[in-house]
């Protein structure tokens, strides 16, 4: 398989993941965070909002996979912001402590993707519509 292949399948599967964690997130609140035991009323209500922007990238994500070819640009755009994400996870380890387990795996994640695609993008020639 070519690297475009690889950074198209890649962007998709990313974009995909990123709306059904939106929609489901969206749907339960803070009932699916793990450790969010005693979040309130205002915690939900936030988790829901974020929930629907996540759900939004994720769909630019799948917009930027359906492009052809996959434009350089979208993709380490949409990848600094999950890696800017994860700088704001170890801000909060810094000042509040260690999360959940779970969430040191998602921070591990936000870090690995982006040098991926970082990694996919870097030395590409982009040709066509957009370039």
């Amino acid at each position: 398989m070519r690297r475009d292949d690889y950074l198209k399948h890649l962007a998709a599967a990313m974009g995909a993941s990123s709306v059904v964690i939106g929609c489901y997130h969206f749907a339960e609140g803070v009932a699916s965070v793990p450790g969010a035991t005693d979040a309130n009323a205002t915690v939900d209500s936030r988790e829901r909002f974020y929930s629907a922007i996540f759900a939004g990238y994720g769909l630019a994500w799948l917009q930027a996979a359906r492009r052809l070819p996959v434009r350089d640009t979208e993709v380490r755009a949409l990848a600094g912001v999950m890696l800017v994400g994860g700088v704001g996870r170890l801000i909060s380890v810094v000042r509040n402590g260690r999360p959940h387990w779970f969430q040191n795996v998602l921070t591990g994640l936000e870090f690995a993707f982006p040098a991926a695609f970082f990694a996919l993008t870097t030395g590409r020639t982009e040709k066509g519509p957009g370039s």
